[in-house]
């Protein structure tokens, strides 16, 4: 697939470093492998309105250091102008061109709404992505999500799961 979206970077001292701490369910916040960090999936969220999911979503990239606080403005203009709804029970939330300046790193967060939010007409997001690409790389970004998403029936399990270790590996072990 070329460009490594969810892929793993090569182990260093720094990123070795992922043995360490263990949050309340087990799971190692410390894990960090390229632009998705586990700490950065949330599974299980209630349904809420898309604004909130993609203030949800963006308030997750800055919390990683991703972004600066305005980059969730520009997510939510861009919603306006062009819905981030992508299909198959997925969006992709992003800022508007403008916002590259409040782009600190590139990064992605994923929260889970096992009911949906509503993302218009027949249009229901269940794994809401939230990503900020550096430079160019949101482009490479949009395409790998877009194959993933044809899995089909793999990706509507993601859609349910408790284990947002399980999500972390299905989009992982993909490459």
């Amino acid at each position: 697939m070329g460009f490594s979206f969810f892929g793993k970077k090569e182990k260093t001292p720094e990123t070795d470093k992922v043995q360490g701490h263990m949050d309340n369910t087990g799971v190692n916040v410390n894990k960090c492998y390229g632009i998705l960090d586990l700490k950065n999936i949330k599974t299980g969220q209630k349904s809420v309105s898309k604004e909130e999911a993609i203030e949800m979503a963006g308030q997750l990239l800055v919390d990683g250091g991703y972004v600066l606080p305005g980059y969730i403005e520009a997510m939510q203009e861009r919603e306006k102008v062009y819905s981030t709804y992508i299909g198959e029970g997925i969006a992709i939330p992003h800022g508007v061109g403008a916002a590259k300046d409040k782009i600190i790193r590139t990064g992605i967060s994923v929260l889970q709404f096992p009911d949906g939010v509503i993302f218009g007409e027949n249009k229901v997001a269940y794994l809401v992505v939230g990503i900020a690409g550096k430079g160019n790389e949101h482009m490479k970004i949009l395409t790998n999500i877009a194959e993933f998403i044809q899995e089909g029936e793999a990706i509507k399990e993601l859609f349910t799961v408790k284990d947002s270790e399980r999500i972390y590996r299905a989009l992982t072990d993909k490459l």
